[in-house]
């Protein structure tokens, strides 16, 4: 999918006034990042969409950087910075159009992300660890194959969906701190409610 074609798919599910993956930050994010995180940190958010997640870091004092696909999505982020009153550095970009500056970031963070086929699935892990600052945090959560049989959010390729073992063979040059394959319940808004199988990775760059 290219860059126009990407920015009329999002843009079209992202044209409401809800938010569409609510206003709450990821619970899998929030929980790694009282572990591996901390005021201060500069942190890169892949595809942010409407910024719940943006937004939660940069009020726990971390300085953020994100961008996304959907301009719409990029409107009601900055807005939703706005109101809670934090700077958020955000542009309209993909994945492969993002300047992915080399030892940029102590933490990069894509929740979701889970519009990547195995070829470009493979460059963004290789472009997080050229962005990653040396010993930097990469956290990743997004859903596993079993995900198709609860249909309550994600993709419906099953390539687009994660195991455990290609997590490990895409995590060359990081050290893997936690990786867990769970099922849970999910609220995360109308696209992302219902029980979920989910995958959650804690990596750093070695």
């Amino acid at each position: 999918m290219g860059f126009s074609n990407a920015t009329q798919f999002w843009n079209e599910r992202f044209d409401k006034a809800e938010f569409i993956f609510g206003k709450e930050p990821n619970e899998f994010l929030v929980k790694q990042s009282t572990r591996y995180l901390k005021q201060g940190n500069s942190i890169l958010c892949i595809s942010d969409g409407e910024g719940r997640n943006g937004v939660w870091l940069a009020k726990q004092g971390m300085q953020v950087t994100g961008f996304d696909v959907s301009d719409i999505a990029l409107a009601k982020a900055r807005q939703f910075a706005e109101e809670n009153q934090v700077n958020i550095n955000y542009s309209l970009s993909d994945t492969d159009g993002f300047d992915w500056s080399p030892n940029s970031y102590d933490a990069v963070v894509g929740i979701f992300i889970q519009f990547a086929d195995p070829q470009m699935r493979s460059r963004i892990f290789q472009q997080i660890k050229q962005t990653l600052k040396p010993s930097g945090i990469f956290i990743l959560q997004g859903y596993t194959p079993k995900q198709l049989e609860y249909k309550t959010g994600g993709p419906s390729l099953i390539e687009h969906l994660y195991t455990e073992e290609m997590i490990r063979e895409l995590s060359h040059g990081f050290e893997i701190l936690d990786l867990c394959c769970y099922e849970k319940e999910l609220s995360e808004g109308p696209r992302h409610t219902g029980m979920s199988a989910l995958l959650g990775l804690v990596s750093k760059k070695r």
